[in-house]
């Protein structure tokens, strides 16, 4: 199984000394967070070694009293705990002294920050479905079960609120895509969990951004949230894959722990295997790693969830068609398109279901770039706007030297017969991606070129999307690429343009079509 190549982001030493409010936070929740299930269920909550870890630095001020992260991505191995400590974190920033207020003198003349509770805490619970915020939101509840903080702080646990009883503003909700308040709302702090599932397709994009403008409302850079995620797929442009990318370039503000096994783990090994489950789950001694082999070692278990889920090492599917460091490989952003290039044209259709794409590679480098892409809303009724197509194809034309075109007439039969007519019937060509020995033969070619880097890009992100949604599907002629189901909302029309486009540039410099312009000696 490849696995794509990682550096984990790590917290940084403990024991730099920063300040923190952590150490009263600590106290805080003792007192008040109770264990929410297991045999020791009511008893006083206790952080591992490795949360207290985490917590410390979250809670981090410099000299000024400012926050030294904005926000924080939790990335374990899947039953690590992360919903537990997204649970009472939530509670920690419901009731607990969680905001910087002053600074006291200590003895040996030092000094130490003191915190606060918020006045009008608003505290979201966030993910893609109601559903996938259930289990923090039963994790908050239970550990007030039996705590003396419903009394001290008068809180009345709802079934889909938490909330003060006494009129005070403030509350614990749960918020989605479609929730009314996630548009316009204030929050003082936000939970987004599991954000390997966060994908353009099911809104995720959408609710990370705009949960992000709605902390950035709050003065003072006061409101944050934490991420949880598991190891993400690197196929599927997630906001885990983001935060973790934005990480490893450089980006400041961000508190990132991870902790993943070591590299080139042996699932069949079971000796190997356990070391590995011990650095992946560290000091969490509730796992029970006999089960986890088990499970890692079932046929039934993909390697690549074994290893994400598992090991919390970042691994593509099987069936994945190009993965995502290879496709990286290939970007080059220093030559942009000119009106004076020749282009080849790739065109994949739908009116409604499916998108529709338009790509052009370049004919004297083979550089591809997305010039049109029509998606669906999410609506029921959606359609293409096939005069803004037409209109956009026409467009080209008249912008670009195009020398072939291949269009798949699926659904756009008339429209690609227009165009013939209009454009030449030399130059515009019909393509059925239904033709499966054509198509894995073009598919191949396409593949090829990328792992060897004959293919270039601008780093476009949604063609990307469009190539890391491509799954492969073995025929009797070859691989074909499809998408991940039959009603998958994971696109992939503008990387079947993009293998029309390229089989388009090939034929056409078989055909001499290239003109190259000569250079002009200036004496």
């Amino acid at each position: 199984m490849a696995q794509t190549g990682n550096i984990p982001a790590r917290l940084p030493d403990p024991d730099r000394g920063e300040y923190t409010l952590a150490w009263s936070i600590l106290a805080w929740a003792e007192k008040y967070i109770r264990q929410p299930d297991g045999p020791d269920a009511g008893t006083p909550w206790k952080f591992t070694p490795e949360q207290v870890h985490f917590l410390v630095w979250y809670y981090a001020v410099d000299e000024n009293g400012k926050w030294l992260y904005r926000s924080a991505s939790l990335r374990r191995s899947k039953g690590w705990g992360k919903s537990p400590v997204l649970a009472a974190l939530s509670l920690i920033e419901f009731i607990g002294p969680c905001r910087f207020s002053h600074w006291v003198d200590m003895p040996d003349g030092s000094k130490e920050p003191v915190g606060r509770a918020i006045a009008a805490p608003w505290v979201q619970v966030a993910a893609t479905a109601i559903h996938q915020t259930a289990n923090t939101l039963e994790m908050i509840r239970g550990m007030l079960v039996a705590s003396p903080a419903i009394e001290d702080y008068s809180i009345d646990v709802g079934k889909t609120i938490i909330q003060f009883s006494d009129g005070r503003p403030g509350k614990i909700e749960p918020v989605t895509s479609n929730s009314e308040t996630l548009e316009g709302g204030r929050p003082t702090f936000a939970v987004l969990d599991e954000t390997h599932l966060w994908h353009e397709t099911n809104g995720g994009h959408k609710v990370f951004r705009v949960i992000g403008r709605n902390l950035g409302k709050n003065p003072g850079g006061l409101a944050r949230f934490v991420e949880s995620t598991n190891a993400y797929n690197p196929t599927q442009d997630s906001v885990a894959q983001r935060t973790h990318e934005a990480v490893l370039a450089g980006s400041r503000g961000i508190l990132y722990d991870c902790l993943e096994a070591s590299p080139n783990v042996d699932l069949g090994n079971v000796e190997a295997l356990r070391e590995a489950l011990i650095e992946a789950y560290g000091d969490s001694v509730w796992v029970d790693l006999d089960r986890v082999i088990d499970e890692i070692q079932d046929p039934r278990t993909p390697a690549s969830d074994a290893f994400r889920f598992y090991l919390n090492q970042i691994a593509a599917t099987a069936d994945t068609w190009i993965e995502k460091w290879a496709w990286d490989a290939c970007r080059r952003d220093d030559d942009p398109l000119s009106p004076k290039d020749q282009i080849a044209l790739g065109f994949d259709g739908s009116k409604s279901y499916d998108g529709t794409a338009l790509v052009a590679s370049r004919l004297r480098d083979g550089h591809l770039f997305l010039l049109g892409l029509w998606e669906p809303d999410g609506s029921p009724d959606w359609e293409v706007d096939v005069l803004a197509v037409d209109a956009r194809v026409a467009e080209v034309f008249r912008t670009y030297r195009v020398a072939w075109m291949y269009a798949d007439p699926s659904f756009w039969r008339s429209e690609v017969g227009h165009w013939a007519v209009e454009f030449g019937d030399d130059i515009v060509f019909e393509y059925s991606p239904n033709r499966e020995t054509k198509m894995s033969e073009a598919v191949e070619r396409f593949h090829t070129d990328v792992m060897r880097q004959a293919v270039s890009h601008d780093g476009n992100r949604d063609l990307a999307r469009h190539i890391a949604n491509a799954r492969t599907r073995e025929t009797r002629q070859g691989y074909v690429i499809q998408k991940e189901s039959k009603r998958s909302r994971k696109k992939i029309d503008a990387a079947v343009a993009s293998i029309l486009a390229h089989e388009a540039r090939a034929d056409a410099i078989a055909d001499g079509r290239l003109k190259r312009r000569k250079k002009i000696r200036v004496l």
